[in-house]
């Protein structure tokens, strides 16, 4: 797969390529390892489950992917150090991190939050997200080309009511991602990043935040509830098309458009109120 961004050279994902996945054991995670390995590429798989970890590796391992199991918690700056020192002794390079890992936050308004979920989803979210770029950047940017997919939400790109902590840390992420993108391309050619913003996908993400302890168990997933949603097979294809068109977001699914073009314009008619401009 190649990239062409502007003013950068052409970023390929290729038989050989060594991609870091975050939150891997399952879902988007587990999707876009499928995808990298369908591409050829050699795989570091983190997550802070072990045995869905394990499983995960062995599964892609039996489709024929050669695949390193690093068990991690992305909220830890040096676990991830680890998982970094683990993935460039094994493979010599990295080519594209994602940083995938995440959790839901419960049903309830902002101020029924506890503190504790706020200290979670910072934890994991944001500070997982920014303790891949410190950990893996440095190093791969010694190399000719890489790139770097954070996983966020449609939350980051609108209003999510009843899951502020959630919605807020998805947030930050993209504007971390919009960031990182102008300072890597500013640094080197052939360095960019992008940020993914999903939809609905029907995934056991509530499931693995109960089994965490970050809300409780839900009682189905989506397509139990009979919601429409993307397979994280799908999800993960469509994040790998928008690197290889360069793009900094990519958002799949349906309504995410709408939704985002509904919170531009909001935003677009305050700042242009009488009331909010000074002469």
């Amino acid at each position: 797969m190649s990239v062409t961004r502007a003013g950068s050279s052409t970023f390929r994902i290729h038989a050989g390529s060594v991609i870091v996945v975050t939150g891997a054991a399952s879902g988007i995670g587990l999707g876009l390892a499928r995808a990298a390995a369908a591409c050829g590429a050699k795989l570091v798989l983190a997550d802070v489950r072990d045995a869905a970890l394990e499983a995960a590796t062995v599964s892609l391992r039996a489709e024929g992917a050669d695949a390193l199991a690093v068990v991690t918690d992305v909220g830890d700056s040096r676990s991830v150090e680890a998982l970094a020192d683990a993935a460039f002794d094994r493979f010599g390079r990295v080519d594209l991190l994602c940083n995938n890992a995440g959790l839901v936050s419960p049903a309830v308004p902002l101020w029924e939050q506890d503190i504790g979920t706020w200290d979670r989803m910072v934890r994991v979210k944001l500070m997982g997200t920014v303790n891949g770029v410190r950990s893996f950047v440095p190093r791969m940017l010694e190399q000719s080309q890489g790139h770097v997919l954070n996983t966020a939400s449609s939350g980051g790109l609108a209003p999510l009511p009843m899951r502020t902590p959630y919605t807020t840390t998805m947030h930050a992420v993209v504007g971390l991602t919009e960031t990182l993108d102008a300072e890597l391309r500013a640094t080197k050619q052939g360095f960019g990043a992008t940020v993914l913003c999903p939809g609905l996908i029907d995934t056991d993400l509530g499931r693995n935040s109960a089994e965490l302890g970050a809300v409780d168990a839900p009682t189905g997933t989506i397509s139990d509830l009979g919601l429409s949603a993307l397979t994280p097979d799908e999800v993960a294809r469509s994040a790998l098309a928008a690197i290889e068109a360069g793009l900094v977001h990519v958002a799949p699914g349906a309504g995410v458009l709408d939704r985002a073009l509904a919170r531009v314009q909001a935003l677009l008619s305050d700042l242009e109120a009488p009331a909010g401009r000074i002469a």
